[in-house]
């Protein structure tokens, strides 16, 4: 099943100078494949394992953003709130402009506070103490644009959400995350220290210039660690991936957190509304070409063409390349790291997902059909069966027949009747919300595509009723 993913990264590797790199796929909960390629060491040619530690980078976000959202939840902060109510020092910044709004912690969450693009500079800022970054943020700082007019991702934000989860928590935000996120989730190898591992134990990271191998020197946390400061192996991060996808979908049962499923899904849902234009990941199973995203909260959200809804994010740094992708409708997740400065190995991760795809293994996840649309479902059947909308009963809405008449209904469905033949009006519904579904109908002459609607109130109504002859 994973083979075509094995020999993409196989290839990839080999090409792109990566000393070691391993990759994994979540599914149902648990590490379900991974795989290591290379060594974690030139020098002692000891081969990356699942357990090897590397730096991943920006993937840390995620674990920033959701910890303020945890924060939040325990009332501790507010997303609309201004950013200076947390960090005094940002009190007296000036702005660029005299309208420009102040900057909110939403507007760091989603890369919207007006900040310039700044990857090269901060990957350096990581061990600046906590003294330096004070006196940065009180000499403040250039804008590119005014905040919350376009999205410009900027890791200075993201370090200025570590200092707000150590002001509003009141201990470092290493440590928060620690507590409120690591600890619960049981990853235990993850943490903001990898470079104090043994060598033995981690990967060591290198540049490729100049036709050979520099070796990257281990960089300590600092105040920048909240944006990137994170190491983990891929036996721990599976851990994340299998939490973050356990969200999805919204349902009943037990929620035992460490942040409730509803918040987790506020990474997709509550950032920024302003989508961008981006070429697709990929080299071998897609056309290049352009999506529309945006950035939530510490992760980057898409509609796919072929993978539909996705969450991703990249990681660069110096010695280090990952990338994460998540398809919370299909339920799995894939992620990967290597040992070489700004490794892309987003490209091979997307297109071994759609040759998971290609090869029919990435199932949808199956939408429950309600008890209302169950109902509603049966009405339509007897419709159609009837050749009349009386046969529903009091289940039309109060607009269904303001929008077509009872006799135009009744000439429609005999039309349809005439064009198709005799249906067996007996297949599934398939819902596509809890108040709407779609289903198809065998005929003798063709088949009836159709789809109905549920009007929000709390009788069962259906608001519209869709029955067409379906194009050979």
């Amino acid at each position: 099943m994973f083979s075509a993913l094995d020999l993409l990264f196989r290839d990839y590797v080999l090409e792109s100078h990566i000393p070691g790199l391993i990759q994994g796929v979540v599914a149902g909960g648990r590490l379900v494949h991974v795989r290591g390629f290379g060594v974690r060491n030139l020098s002692s040619g000891h081969p990356v394992i699942p357990t090897t530690l590397f730096r991943i980078a920006s993937l840390t976000k995620a674990f920033t953003a959701l910890t303020v959202l945890r924060l939040r939840d325990e009332g501790r902060l507010m997303l609309d709130a201004p950013a200076e109510s947390y960090i005094p020092e940002l009190r007296r910044w000036d702005y660029p402009s005299r309208d420009s709004a102040r900057i909110r912690v939403r507007d760091l969450l989603s890369h919207t506070a007006g900040f310039v693009w700044d990857d090269p500079w901060a990957d350096r800022q990581t061990l600046v103490p906590e003294t330096e970054f004070t006196r940065l943020l009180r000499e403040g700082v250039l804008f590119s644009r005014a905040p919350g007019t376009a999205p410009e991702y900027s890791n200075l934000g993201y370090a200025l959400l570590g200092r707000i989860i150590s002001n509003v928590s009141g201990q470092p935000y290493d440590l928060t995350i620690a507590q409120r996120i690591l600890e619960p989730l049981g990853m235990t190898s993850t943490g903001f220290t990898g470079e104090t591992a043994p060598i033995e134990d981690r990967a060591t990271g290198y540049s490729w210039a100049d036709e050979g191998w520099h070796v990257e020197p281990p960089v300590p946390d600092g105040s920048f660690g909240a944006m990137g400061g994170l190491h983990s192996t891929a036996e721990d991060y599976a851990k994340w991936v299998a939490y973050l996808l356990s969200a999805w979908p919204p349902r009943d049962d037990e929620d035992p957190g460490p942040v409730p499923r509803a918040s987790v899904r506020d990474l997709a849902t509550q950032g920024s509304s302003l989508p961008e234009m981006r070429q697709r990941y990929g080299r071998t199973r897609t056309t290049p070409g352009e999506q529309a995203v945006t950035y939530g909260m510490g992760m980057i959200v898409c509609i796919d063409k072929e993978l539909g809804f996705t969450l991703s994010h990249t990681g660069g740094y110096p010695g280090f390349g990952s990338h994460v992708l998540l398809l919370p409708h299909h339920g799995i997740g894939f992620f990967a790291f290597a040992n070489r400065t700004y490794a892309d190995v987003a490209h091979p991760l997307w297109d071994g997902a759609l040759a998971l795809r290609e090869g029919g293994h990435l199932a949808d996840r199956v939408q429950a059909i309600s008890e209302p649309l169950s109902v509603a479902y049966h009405a339509a059947k007897a419709i159609y069966t009837q050749g009349d909308i009386s046969a529903a009963g009091d289940l039309l809405a109060v607009n269904f027949v303001m929008d077509r008449d009872a006799a135009g209904w009744k000439r429609d469905l005999a039309r349809l009747k005439e064009q198709v033949g005799e249906c067996v009006a007996a297949g599934p519904v398939t819902a596509t919300s809890g108040l709407s579904g779609k289903f198809l109908w065998t005929c003798t002459r063709g088949a009836i595509t159709g789809s109905l609607s549920l009007a929000p109130t709390r009788k069962i109504c259906i608001q519209q009723l869709v029955l067409a002859r379906k194009a050979s």
